[in-house]
């Protein structure tokens, strides 16, 4: 995915694209009797040659919802992230039906890679960078019940990620100001640049509250609209972490890697609308941290929670 540096509208319809994988051949070496289609698709360049992994379970939403019977969306998923995804080598995503039942229907997926190259010049086996697996249902009646948004103040009045960085002049910032398909506007103070100021104060908060949706409105089907909201619930679960310990994104020796991440759909959504994205950290520990979303729509109702573990370190440079 690439588009004109300040062109929300061409950003927006890359994130489309991206999320969108192509059919393929099954390949035998990966095939098991329960594999039912398999798929690829390229990545968007990031800073520092990784791939977000918020982009391969996007892609991974995306593979599934096209194999389950119609009617039936996602409404729960949990990934392992196995492995550094390489920027210059497409996914592939082969895709097992685990059950059909008469209004469940359960999937597996796993996202390969080619392996890494040898000193040799020759290259590795395939690796598995990520695995998932997904439930759907169709849309049922049942019990009702729900938390609601807590009060916050309104997207319009706070500022863009690229007011918030503007006049910074690193790779990194231009990036999230500028090539983000996702607008993200902090209700607690964001940390791009510098701690929480009051991580340290009696008065902190240990809720970190942001609001997100499209950079730009696009036209897409329901099934893209849930991977799109997968997509969005990997930019900030790390920030609760950081901002309880009185870091930030540039605290020097920071070191992070996503371990797994779950979702939950309670209600599906149309991501050109604002939610509000609800996050803590109820745990670090290890080398490890936990933090826990919710997500609201712009009427204050729970539409997802989100969970994920990290790997987060700070290298002691001295």
């Amino acid at each position: 995915m690439s588009a004109p540096l300040h062109d929300p509208a061409a950003v927006a319809a890359g994130l489309i694209e991206l999320l969108d994988p192509r059919a393929i051949e099954i390949a035998p070496d990966f095939a098991t009797p329960a594999t039912v289609a398999a798929f690829q698709a390229d990545s968007s360049p990031q800073p520092g040659g990784h791939v977000f992994g918020g982009q391969v379970m996007g892609q991974a939403v995306t593979a599934v919802g096209r194999t389950v019977p119609e009617g039936r969306r996602i409404h729960s998923m949990y990934s392992y992230f196995l492995a550094p995804g390489d920027p210059a080598h497409p996914i592939r995503f082969q895709v097992d039906a685990l059950r059909d039942g008469n209004s469940f229907s359960v999937r597996r997926v796993l996202a390969t890679q080619p392996g890494r190259t040898r000193a040799d010049g020759t290259t590795e086996g395939e690796r598995t960078i990520l695995a998932m697996t997904a439930s759907f249902q169709e849309q049922q009646e049942g019990l009702e019940h729900q938390e609601r948004a807590p009060e916050a103040p309104d997207p319009e009045g706070l500022p863009t990620t690229a007011q918030v960085l503007e006049g910074i002049d690193h790779p990194v910032a231009r990036y999230w100001a500028t090539q983000r398909p996702i607008d993200i506007r902090h209700v607690t103070d964001p940390i791009y640049l510098r701690p929480d100021p009051t991580s340290e104060s009696p008065d902190a908060t240990e809720t970190q509250m942001v609001w997100m949706r499209m950079i730009a409105p696009v036209q897409a089907e329901p099934l893209l609209h849930d991977a799109i909201l997968a997509f969005a619930s990997d930019y900030t679960p790390f920030e609760p972490i950081l901002r309880r310990q009185g870091l930030s994104w540039m605290t020097p020796g920071l070191r992070m890697a996503t371990i797994d991440h779950a979702i939950w759909w309670h209600r599906h959504v149309d991501t050109n609308e604002w939610l509000l994205y609800v996050q803590r950290s109820p745990s670090a520990s290890g080398g490890r941290g936990l933090t826990h979303g919710q997500l609201f729509d712009r009427a204050g109702d729970l539409v997802a929670t989100v969970t994920q573990e990290g790997m987060i370190r700070v290298k002691d440079g001295s």
